[in-house]
């Protein structure tokens, strides 16, 4: 699961900003209704002069608070707490202003929008704690009055406050991953694009010098030689770059992973891949590489640093073989017995018993012609 975006990121800001733009709309909405319910209800005012007082300010405020949240720079902390500490403030002198039988509060419906701009900026744990502050108050002005309708106004405050805020914070995250991957597929199409300049160009020079090098003769073959070292390492660089993984991608190119092997100078080895990618589960590919290299490390050892080595890897759909040879004397029969009898288990484990583990199987073809490794891994 990727990690949660920050309230920083460009992706999180950009979210962030159209919530408070849509919010905007909102508290005018619900200002215009305090507006018109309280005058429609002024009969209702015990101190009319403090009701109308009361009204005015929750006006300026709103269209002062307005004008803070349309930039993120002006969006601190201290607003918003400032501007939850009216909404409380509101209710608990409705009392005050309306008498004993009071029925609504003066702000009424506009402490809404309060709630919501904290689940905005701070998710779904400041929508929550929003809505509890608020409910908290009104429902300490009713007490011990409290009716159906009382509660029904604040389920609905505390239900909504943190699923406007979760719903933004999931905004944010998937604006964030949908950002990842844009850029993702912008590197890969650029890192294609000069493979292939490189392809056309650079490879095709380097191949061309080794090969006349090696006709020419004389130092003009250490050129071609060196041209050609530099040819396979820049190959593998280019498949190693076509090779990034998406993002949340669980699987390696093993062809990528083998294509190392190629720089390994005990013993010299040659690595023959195919064209396209070959992916597997990451954990599949490394066992696969590491018991390749324990072969390759037997060769050293058994056969000689300077000896040769080939691997060659094929895709046949429903499973991976890759297959290690050499041309050294072979392994004695019954080598490999006594060696696990003695507790030498480097065949035994790194190589069959990594196999083993992947569900796949390594069959041992040796003789006075060399060994020969095949694995076979399931896909």
């Amino acid at each position: 699961m990727p990690a949660p975006v920050t309230t920083s990121h460009p992706a999180a800001v950009a979210v962030e900003d159209r919530m408070f733009r849509a919010l905007l709309w909102l508290r005018l909405i619900v200002l215009a209704n305090v507006l018109a319910l309280n005058w429609y209800r002024r009969d209702n005012f015990v101190h009319e002069t403090a009701g109308v007082l009361v009204v005015a300010g929750l006006a300026v405020w709103t269209v002062l608070v307005l004008w803070a949240y349309s930039d993120r720079r002006r969006r601190v902390p201290i607003i918003l707490v400032a501007d939850l500490g009216v909404a409380v403030a509101g209710i608990l002198v409705s009392p005050e202003i309306k008498g004993d039988g009071l029925s609504a509060t003066i702000p009424g419906f506009w402490v809404m929008g309060v709630v919501l701009a904290w689940g905005a900026h701070w998710r779904w744990l400041g929508g929550l704690i929003a809505a509890a502050v608020v409910s908290l108050a009104d429902l300490y002005i009713r007490v011990p009055d409290i009716s159906q309708t009382n509660y029904a106004n604040v389920f609905l405050l505390m239900l909504g406050g943190p699923i406007v805020g979760y719903l933004c914070g999931s905004l944010q995250q998937m604006a964030a991953e949908r950002d990842e991957a844009e850029r993702a597929v912008a590197a890969a199409q650029e890192r294609a694009r000069l493979a292939r300049a490189v392809h056309d160009g650079v490879l095709q020079v380097l191949a061309l010098v080794q090969r006349r090098g090696g006709e020419i003769g004389g130092e003009t073959a250490e050129l071609g030689r060196l041209a050609g070292e530099q040819e396979t390492a820049l190959r593998a660089l280019i498949r190693e770059q076509e090779a990034i993984r998406a993002p949340g991608d669980a699987t390696s190119d093993l062809a990528v992973a083998l294509n190392r092997l190629s720089t390994r100078r005990t013993p010299q080895v040659s690595v023959a891949l195919p064209g396209p990618a070959v992916r597997l589960p990451e954990r599949a590919a490394m066992e696969l590489v590491d018991a390749v290299g324990a072969c390759l490390d037997n060769v050293a050892v058994h056969v000689g640093e300077e000896a040769s080595a080939w691997v060659l890897l094929e895709d046949l759909g429903d499973r991976v073989v890759v297959t290690v040879r050499d041309e050294g004397p072979g392994i004695p029969e019954g080598r490999l017995d006594e060696a696990a009898a003695d507790g030498r288990l480097g065949v035994a484990e790194s190589i069959r018993g990594r196999l083993r583990d992947l569900g796949g199987t390594a069959e041992l073809t040796t003789g006075s012609f060399g060994t020969e490794w095949e694995f076979t891994v399931p896909r």
